[in-house]
């Protein structure tokens, strides 16, 4: 690791430790990993709590492509073990070890076209936790691990000492989407909003849509334990599909929020929205069948569609403000059971499978 002037500490004690994923036939090796030599602008954070999004799920299970070997896992908080050089957070403070930080999913050279037109997050050079391939310098590169290496060009977000884990590590993945979504559509507290697929992320959007004002919540998913749970967040409807045309018919659909990509349902989200509606497509990260529309209707009922896929580091400092802020703190908590061990991540990721918690965790010594 880098010493410098202004390195914050000295070397920990022991390599990391890291759950090395290395595609479907070989599976998860728990490995030592040695530290990094920190070059300038990059930080080195002990990972406090991980946690296993779908997206994990998707390259565990087969079905998204993954360079190999890699550290997985995106969603995660930790403390600042060292910095090489000086290093600022999103309030534009020197990050110092011991600090309590999440990161943007991806780094950022805020020099190149896109990040100059603001999507920071499509950065031509764009390097995301949890989706590259291990190389000489980064081999910590995934929050399943006891350290994560975080590069220059990462965005990063204090956290405040109280609020607890289960509640921030979702921040810099479904939060910080969700946020990014409303901010694309432009989200209004006069809106009458529709959430149409309710895990992590339309829980998520409920609760934010609230937070934000909004007195009219209509949250439609297939699951009924899904729709209780959306209610409990701050729904104040709560359809399966078949009774979506008819609630937003009575309560109305400013703006409708697509977070499952299911195809049938984001064909409904062209279908009940209002005039003048706003569309986030969220959930369509996948290859799925077409939809089709009739552009007329489309036309002369003045609907606006965006696509929204991560989020801008102010997006990310935007979710950690309102987890700090929301009602609803304990039952994001609550979507959290205990977490497991990292060397038992194969047991946690065949329960992420199965389970009915939006999320399950992993944590650290």
């Amino acid at each position: 690791m880098t010493t410098t002037a202004n390195d914050t500490s000295s070397r920990p004690p022991a390599p990391a430790t890291a759950a090395v994923w290395s595609g479907v036939d070989k599976g998860f090796s728990v490995e030592a990993l040695p530290l990094p030599e920190l070059r300038p602008g990059e930080l080195l954070v002990r990972t406090e709590l991980a946690t296993i999004c779908g997206s994990d799920l998707h390259t565990i299970n087969g079905d998204r492509p993954t360079p190999l070997p890699t550290v997985l896992g995106h969603e995660a908080i930790g403390h600042v073990v060292s910095t090489a050089g000086d290093v600022t957070g999103s309030d534009g403070e020197l990050l110092v070890a011991g600090d309590r930080v999440t990161w943007t999913i991806g780094t950022s050279c805020g020099a190149c076209r896109r990040c100059r037109r603001g999507t920071p997050q499509k950065c031509l050079t764009v390097r995301k936790y949890g989706h590259e391939a291990i190389d000489g310098h980064w081999k910590l590169n995934g929050g399943f691990g006891t350290h994560v290496h975080l590069l220059a060009g990462t965005g990063v977000v204090k956290l405040a000492p109280g609020l607890p884990a289960a509640v921030a590590v979702p921040a810099n993945c479904a939060t910080a989407t969700v946020v990014c979504a409303a901010r694309r559509v432009d989200l209004d507290s006069d809106d009458a909003v529709v959430v149409i697929g309710c895990g992590m992320l339309g829980l998520s959007a409920v609760a934010y849509a609230r937070d934000r004002g909004c007195t009219t919540v209509i949250a439609c998913d297939v699951d009924p334990a899904r729709r209780a749970l959306a209610e409990r967040f701050g729904a104040t409807v709560v359809v399966e599909p078949a009774g979506l045309a008819e609630a937003t018919k009575q309560h109305g659909a400013d703006v409708v929020f697509e977070l499952s990509g299911n195809s049938r349902a984001v064909q409904s989200a062209f279908e009940v929205a209002d005039l003048a509606g706003r569309i986030a497509l969220v959930g369509s990260v996948s290859p799925a069948p077409e939809i089709s529309f009739e552009p007329s209707a489309f036309v002369k009922n003045l609907t606006t569609v965006v696509g929204s896929h991560n989020y801008r580091l102010d997006d990310l400092a935007e979710a950690v403000d309102f987890l700090q802020r929301t009602r609803a703190q304990q039952l994001f908590a609550d979507l959290i059971p205990a977490p497991y061990p990292l060397d038992q991540v194969v047991e946690a990721v065949a329960l992420a499978n199965a389970a009915d918690a939006p999320r399950i965790a992993i944590s650290f010594p």
